[in-house]
């Protein structure tokens, strides 16, 4: 058994919910997920990580969206620990590298996108040039409300299996 999924099975629960937190910022997705300990192995964990996602409230998907800073930024709209904001970090590096036209054109679009839809635009950097994800962006600005809420979902799901794998040292 992966030895951070052993000692995580075998952590009080406040201890387990406030370490996975760091892979997804929705409350009630780190109770649920550490409520349905012990977990055999990986694959476990992943499921149940999708299973629990897929069964929170809208509110709780915005509650993990804050947890994330803006695309081009390094701080959070609420507070996230040490981890998410290291894991961020490096899911922006290209982002980070990108050159300041680009840059504002992402600040600005992020402005748009959040007046439009109520919320931080998120996407799963990882990978993904400053370019792309500005393309990104503004093909999604043609969403209507509920189909962006549910693609920005699917992101963050996407976000939290790269930051459980992370977590866990694959």
């Amino acid at each position: 058994m992966n030895p951070v999924l052993k000692r995580w099975n075998e952590a009080p629960s406040p201890e387990a919910v406030r370490e996975i937190m760091a892979c997804c910022g929705a409350k009630a997705w780190g109770q649920r997920v550490a409520g349905g300990r012990p977990f055999q192995d990986e694959e476990s964990l992943l499921a149940a990580a999708d299973e629990v996602w897929s069964g929170l409230t809208p509110r709780d998907w915005l509650e993990a969206f804050a947890s994330h800073p803006r695309i081009g930024e390094t701080a959070a709209k609420a507070p996230a620990g040490a981890q998410s904001s290291s894991w961020s970090r490096q899911e922006q590096t290209q982002v980070a590298g990108s050159d300041r036209e680009v840059q504002a054109a992402l600040a600005s679009a992020n402005r748009a996108y959040e007046r439009k839809f109520g919320h931080i635009f998120i996407v799963c950097a990882t990978g993904k040039s400053a370019a792309e994800i500005l393309a990104i962006l503004s093909r999604r600005m043609q969403n209507d409300e509920g189909s962006e809420l549910r693609e920005a979902a699917d992101e963050q799901r996407q976000i939290t299996h790269l930051r459980l794998k992370k977590w866990l040292g694959l």
